[in-house]
């Protein structure tokens, strides 16, 4: 599927769960790797605020993107942040979201101009 770049410029995006494995099967608990790296991959939520809309989200990072200094509350970068439409079957029931990846989550600055 086609993956669409999500521009970060002017939000505020800020950390609400800290860094965590992400779980491929939660029956079995086996964690999720990246396909082509074999690296752990880690679930981060942050709320994301644009032109007055806010939304909180899960965003999947490689483990070695994240940076240390994370502390939750605090604003956030995503560099590389893409979404990724998706649709399955599960149990007869049809299922569809969007998934947020990035290359690394980084201490970030609110855009210059927000709240002034």
């Amino acid at each position: 599927m086609r993956t669409i770049r999500v521009e970060t410029s002017t939000a505020t995006i800020l950390l609400t769960e800290a860094p965590a494995p992400k779980v491929r099967d939660r029956q079995t608990g086996e964690v999720a790797k990246d396909a082509t790296s074999g690296e752990t991959l880690m679930k981060v939520g942050v709320v994301y605020i644009d032109e007055g809309e806010s939304s909180l989200i899960h965003v999947t990072v490689p483990e070695s993107g994240i940076s240390e200094g994370l502390a939750l509350g605090a604003p956030v970068s995503l560099p590389g942040l893409v979404a990724r439409p998706w649709e399955s079957v599960f149990n007869g029931q049809q299922r569809h979201g969007i998934a947020y990846r990035a290359a690394a989550v980084a201490p970030g600055a609110v855009p210059a101009g927000v709240g002034a």
